[in-house]
């Protein structure tokens, strides 16, 4: 390949090349036809394949968190989730998607915890290398990100992450490590610094990831992460998004002034050129991918939200029977959350909340007993019409002035224009329909964005105000715009014609439209008084309980980990008329449970993607089995938490003093018990693990179901040293595999130790204590009946 490549390179002037390695747009590398190099749209695909926009026309399969598919410890599960991603991919013209993201649980502050996978370096690993293998045996490129060590969100552009090599080593970049030996394409630079140099210019780059691995890939920036001219021109590849103004005319001037080397251009376009071979962008055609129809999509996000979900807690009441009445409660049972806020956003086609989910299968009544948000939503299509064609949803038009320069039928009522050619034209922008009241009450109409907007209701203009960002982060601006409203009491039934009109503001582009609305409902206190007689009245009681786009998203960190609103105490006012209470936790990351010893059951959800309902009905039922366990620890209080701040000071430097010591490692350290400990989950049958024998660094166990039902389990294996003579954890991950057996059904489970488990880093470089250490086996970090040495 390296003649056909250098060829290619000799038909490009510096021009040419510096065109290259800048983006052409906002989600699509530069191509050039001259050499047969296709553009080559590339798309966030953390939970799902988005593609270049955000349109409700062009759905997306909608799949579980990164924390989720963490929880299912399931290697083979991420070979076929990464075929549907390849699919997705295929279908939406992208030849590479942005993820997995291989940050760490550091602390469960993180904003973006939902999207990573685990606080333990090897489950991340172990995940991400199946992920990378399983999305590229297709001919998509997966892009681990972000390299390295951004592990929080406040003050992420600047933030300056102090760690010494060990750490960074042995933890952070070891995922990232993984990644490259299972064939990574491409590998995404953080906006953060390390060590005082940001990561674009960092090098960390060079060594250990281009010098030591042999990574031979793209290494692409963070969106707006390359800082300058010259620093970012040693090691980062491709600045994006495009064209990117610190390189390209700069970079080309310093390049014929003899600042940066033209061999260091062609080193990127190399390096460039070889990926879009691999993908099928130069002078070919991308290999196929498979193919799923919906029902095949649905049924394996349907397994895999199932696998995911961690029973933590249960009296025997779960799997429900066939209750006479269950009380479905909590604002998230009707109005969950699929997905973890940010870049992870897809539109996915259809959604199954669990009122929807359980309503199929059980004989449910519903109230949400607690408001969590003031906020409006984006106007449902089915309360709107599109005045132009009648049919349900919203006009979006386009204007120079008077003239409409495009018209568009919309079935969302909120439109993301972020890199919307027809947005980045306009000077105006107007959505409308017509509002059909459902409900008798006191509406709230309005409009969420940021530029000049106004609000006409039946052609009278009620509200205009110049907005302006409240948050410092853009994705913030994005995903979650200041609302604007007005107030209309509206009998049921009742029509009215909605326009909102937005003027982009100056040095604010347009990122998003929303037609928006509170719909009427009870007083507090009414509606939380009516959740609790719906459980004193049923033999069973549901409740749903989660955060919110507002407190847990990308961008921003959270302040606590507490449930918000009054939801612990609707939990607690529940169990205290009903025994049979079971709790469902829709949040991608650790949330405080105070009432987690008063309720007959606790099962985490995570953000399990679009098939929740249906997947929550076939856990409760017994359908199927909660087959997750915790990727990482779930705290009684935040206040014990070992490893917490994610607060750099104010030079910027976030020091990672705890050093090798994050997670579970840190909370054995500790002495402190959590909640719930890493690697715990239970299930539906109950499990006895015999007969433990080494051979080398391969373990093997047999595992035996006790218990009545099928089941699945997960075997982990834990390495100790008594006495080290170097700093070491209490335990830490060496390895794991999953079994399934029938009642009284035996399985054995054979474990690999890895070599990496067995050393440290040193300043030599890796290397292996000499004597013995101990193997631990069971189901938890703490769940450990068996030992042996191994020297």
């Amino acid at each position: 390949m390296t003649d056909v490549l250098d060829d290619l390179l000799g038909k490009l002037d510096l021009p040419a090349k510096i065109r290259l390695i800048s983006g052409a747009n906002f989600f699509r590398f530069a191509g050039d036809p001259g050499i047969g190099l296709a553009e080559m749209a590339v798309s966030d695909g953390p939970s799902g394949v988005r593609g270049e926009q955000w349109d409700e026309r062009d759905p997306s399969v909608s799949l579980p968190s990164g924390t989720a598919l963490a929880a299912t410890w399931d290697r083979d599960l991420l070979t076929e989730i990464g075929a549907l991603i390849a699919a997705e991919a295929r279908r939406k013209d992208v030849y590479a998607v942005l993820g997995p993201t291989i940050n760490l649980h550091r602390s469960p502050l993180g904003g973006r915890h939902f999207e990573c996978f685990s606080e333990d370096p090897m489950l991340a690993a172990e995940i991400a290398d199946a992920y990378v293998r399983a999305v590229q045996a297709h001919g998509v490129s997966a892009c681990p990100k972000h390299y390295v060590a951004n592990d929080s969100e406040t003050e992420r552009f600047t933030a300056n992450v102090v760690a010494d090599e060990r750490t960074l080593r042995e933890l952070y970049l070891y995922p990232f490590e993984r990644s490259v030996e299972a064939g990574a394409w491409m590998i995404m630079a953080a906006y953060n610094s390390v060590n005082g140099v940001t990561m674009t210019e960092n090098e960390l780059l060079d060594e250990p990831l281009k010098g030591e691995w042999g990574f031979d890939g793209v290494v692409v920036s963070d969106w707006t992460a390359v800082r300058s001219t010259l620093g970012a021109a040693r090691s980062n590849d491709l600045a994006m998004p495009g064209p990117w103004e610190l390189w390209g005319a700069p970079l080309e001037e310093a390049v014929r002034r003899g600042e940066v080397p033209e061999s260091a251009i062609d080193e990127k376009v190399r390096r460039i050129l070889r990926f879009a071979v691999r993908v099928g962008a130069l002078n070919g055609t991308p290999r196929p991918a498979p193919t799923f129809s919906d029902e095949a999509s649905q049924r394996l996000v349907r397994d895999a939200a199932a696998k995911a979900m961690v029973l933590a807690a249960n009296d025997g009441t779960l799997p429900l029977g066939k209750p006479a009445r269950v009380a479905l409660l909590g604002s998230a049972a009707a109005e969950p959350r699929f997905m973890g806020g940010g870049s992870a956003t897809v539109i996915p086609a259809h959604t199954t909340s669990p009122l929807q989910g359980l309503s199929e299968v059980l004989p449910v009544v519903h109230t949400p007993g607690v408001h969590l948000s003031e906020n409006m939503i984006a106007v449902p299509p089915n309360l709107v019409t599109d005045p132009e064609t009648g049919e349900p949803g919203l006009s979006l038009r386009y204007l120079d002035g008077d003239h409409v320069l495009e018209s568009e039928h919309r079935t969302a009522g909120s439109i993301m224009l972020f890199g919307n050619p027809n947005a980045m034209r306009a000077k105006a922008i107007e959505l409308q329909g017509r509002l059909r009241a459902d409900v008798a009450g006191q509406w709230r109409i309005g409009f969420a964005g940021v530029g000049t907007l106004a609000l006409r209701l039946d052609g009278e203009e009620v509200l205009e105000e110049t907005v302006l960002p409240e948050g410092a982060d853009p994705v913030e601006t994005l995903l979650n715009p200041p609302q604007r409203f007005v107030t209309r009491t509206l009998a049921a039934g009742e029509e009215i014609e909605v326009l909102v009109r937005m003027a982009p503001g100056e040095g604010f582009p347009a990122m998003s439209i929303t037609c928006a609305v509170g719909r009427p409902r009870r007083s507090d206190d009414e509606e939380f008084a009516a959740a609790v007689e719906l459980a004193r009245t049923s033999e069973v009681a549901v409740v749903v309980v989660g955060t919110t786009e507002q407190i847990e998203s990308e961008g921003f960190d959270r302040t606590s980990l507490r449930l918000p609103g009054r939801q612990d105490e609707l939990v607690a006012a529940v169990a205290a008329v009903n025994p049979r209470t079971v709790v469902v936790v829709n949040s991608g990351s650790p949330v405080e449970m105070p009432w987690r010893d008063d309720v007959a059951a606790v099962l985490l959800a995570w953000f399990p993607g679009q098939e929740f309902g249906a997947a929550l009905a076939d856990v409760l039922t017994g359908a199927a089995e909660p087959g997750g366990r915790l990727p990482t620890t779930w705290p009684k209080t935040m206040a014990d938490v070992p490893v917490l701040n994610t607060k750099p000071a104010p030079d910027n430097a976030l020091p990672y003093t705890e050093g090798i010591h994050i997670g579970y490692r840190a909370w054995l350290r500790s002495g402190v018990a959590p909640a719930y400990p890493f690697g715990h989950g239970l299930g539906y049958t109950t499990w006895a693990l015999e007969d433990l024998t080494v051979s080398g660094r391969s373990a093997t166990v047999t595992v035996r179901n006790t218990g009545d039902r099928s089941g699945r389990q997960v075997v982990q294996a834990y390495l100790s040293r008594e006495h080290s003579a170097i700093d070491r954890p209490v335990r830490w991950l060496a390895g794991f595999t999953v079994v399934e057996a029938g009642p009284g059904e035996f399985a054995t489970a054979t474990i690999e130790l890895p070599k990496r488990s067995f050393e440290h880093w040193t300043e030599e470089g890796w290397a292996v204590e000499p004597g013995s250490f101990t193997l631990h086996v069971g189901t938890s970090v703490t769940a450990l009946p068996l030992t042996a040495r191994i020297d």
